[in-house]
């Protein structure tokens, strides 16, 4: 009786031992294939990490599309045509010098025309503060009637503003403020608006 006793006893302690051994090696397989079955997730979990580009030899330009404006006959009167030119500038009056260089230039096609005397040349443009100053030579005052002279004034005006049209213009000519245009005596009130030309110079 006492060795069956004991031998239950041996046997009670190896199922137990059996059972934790199990239990171990079960919640070893337990974590072995939970671990292996989710890998670690990436600090970036949107996807692998991206490459930083490689700087490029050219700088990106600002690029800008400031109007050039014509005249184009309408009805008994005059409109003043935008006409787009694109601009690649670093400084912010650039776009408006290119433009300046375009209307002097003169019309290439079409029908639209310009009032604006050949040779009139750009001395200097400043575009700052909502003001664009624009210094041009004398050539812009010769020859011409009244509607001519206030057809090129509109042209500068329009053009000047053509990248915020609630600028004040001011025109010079040769670093002078211009108050009197032509020998018909065409006052200008500057600083110059399209809003002001609109009220006070018919086309």
């Amino acid at each position: 009786m006492k060795d069956q006793q004991g031998s239950n006893r041996i046997s009670s302690g190896t199922i137990a031992a059996v059972s934790a051994v199990v239990v171990a090696v079960g919640g070893g397989v337990a974590w072995f294939t939970t671990h292996s079955s989710n890998p670690p997730t990436p600090s970036n979990p949107s996807g692998p990490i991206a490459q930083p580009a490689q700087p490029s030899t050219r700088q990106p330009a600002n690029e800008q599309s400031p109007n050039v404006y014509w005249l184009r006959p309408k009805d008994k009167s005059v409109a003043l045509v935008p006409q787009p030119v694109k601009v690649a500038s670093i400084r912010a009056s650039q776009p408006l010098e290119a433009a300046f260089q375009s209307l002097l230039a003169g019309p290439t096609e079409g029908t639209d025309s310009t009032t604006i005397p050949k040779g009139t040349k750009l001395l200097g443009l400043k575009s700052e503060n909502d003001e664009v100053h624009v210094n041009l030579s004398e050539d812009f005052t010769s020859g011409g009637g009244s509607t001519s002279m206030m057809g090129r004034v509109g042209q500068v005006v329009y053009t000047a503003t053509s990248l915020n049209p609630k600028a004040k213009v001011y025109i010079d000519v040769n670093g002078k403020p211009l108050d009197v245009l032509g020998g018909e005596g065409v006052e200008l009130q500057q600083p110059l608006t399209r809003e002001s030309f609109e009220k006070n110079y018919q086309l």
